[in-house]
């Protein structure tokens, strides 16, 4: 009954693994540098990449269910690694996103590799589900480095509303869909309790490390600026188009898939912030 999990060393796989090894369960993580890991003792780390379909062979001898967090900036390999997943797993459960429900938009590179992924997996025998989130909390974090200098987080569409969640309550779904019953075919739309806009998320941050925080608005070409440091271009142009089309719109209401999968309700965003005060605050 050993569950791998790709995506291990990742905000959200990391805590599949661990909530998967707090209930009993075998777990293996697949990882591209085992060394590094840092995942608890009774978890099995094995050395392996998407892109090596042998070494993913190597890692799912014996693994009954398998967590997938796609890590590749295409969706084109997706039908070669879902198959092979399938020579051996019954189960699987992708972290996918919100942007692949209804189709997608066909506009949009983050929504096209989402959705690619998901149809492939779809063509195999595997029994699978499919986690939709909206935003992650943990996206925040690249505020960070701006909260610790002064306090103001410089960025485009303030007035954009994100309904986010914290990585465990993506895990806890994820942990219930690959360990019980009744998720198969399922795909989950997810998010946290509230939507709040980019301003508000500032001002959470904030009130819950104790110190004055503000939300500076800048260009749309600055903003890109700022992402091109971290992303490809055509993930910050897409990531931007979606926040163009948020932006001054009334919120989507939160689910409460969270509560109703797992039995206990999403953590607010105030929670998630506690939970990663240090790194705000720098301590």
């Amino acid at each position: 009954m050993t569950s791998l999990v790709i995506g291990a060393t990742g905000k959200v796989g990391r805590h599949v693994a661990v909530q998967l090894s707090e209930r009993g369960r075998p777990v293996r993580a697949l990882a591209r540098r085992p060394e590094q890991a840092q995942l608890p003792g009774e978890i099995e780390v094995v050395p392996g990449d998407l892109s090596d379909l042998d070494s993913l062979r190597a890692a799912l001898k014996e693994v009954e269910s398998v967590f997938l967090m796609w890590p590749l900036i295409s969706g084109d390999p997706a039908e070669a690694i879902a198959g092979t997943i399938a020579q051996s797993a019954r189960r699987l459960v992708l972290l996918s996103s919100a942007a692949a429900q209804n189709g997608g938009d066909p506009g949009n590179v983050i929504s096209q590799v989402h959705l690619a992924v998901e149809k492939a997996i779809e063509r195999t025998s595997l029994e699978w589900t499919f986690l939709q989130p909206h935003g992650f909390a943990a996206n925040t974090l690249s505020w960070a480095p701006q909260i610790r200098k002064d306090g103001v987080v410089r960025g485009a569409y303030g007035s954009m509303h994100s309904t986010l969640i914290h990585e465990a309550d993506m895990a806890a779904v994820a942990v219930a869909a690959l360990t019980a019953e009744g998720h198969v075919g399922a795909k989950y739309d997810l998010t946290g309790p509230a939507a709040l806009t980019q301003v508000e998320q500032v001002r959470v941050i904030g009130e819950v490390i104790g110190r004055a925080t503000r939300w500076e608005e800048v260009s749309r070409e600055a903003a890109r600026e700022m992402l091109l440091e971290r992303i490809p271009a055509k993930y910050a142009d897409a990531m931007l188009d979606a926040y163009a089309s948020l932006a001054g719109r009334e919120p989507d209401q939160p689910t409460t898939t969270v509560e109703e999968v797992t039995g206990v309700p999403a953590r607010t965003y105030a929670q998630w912030v506690a939970d990663h005060a240090a790194e705000f605050a720098g301590r």
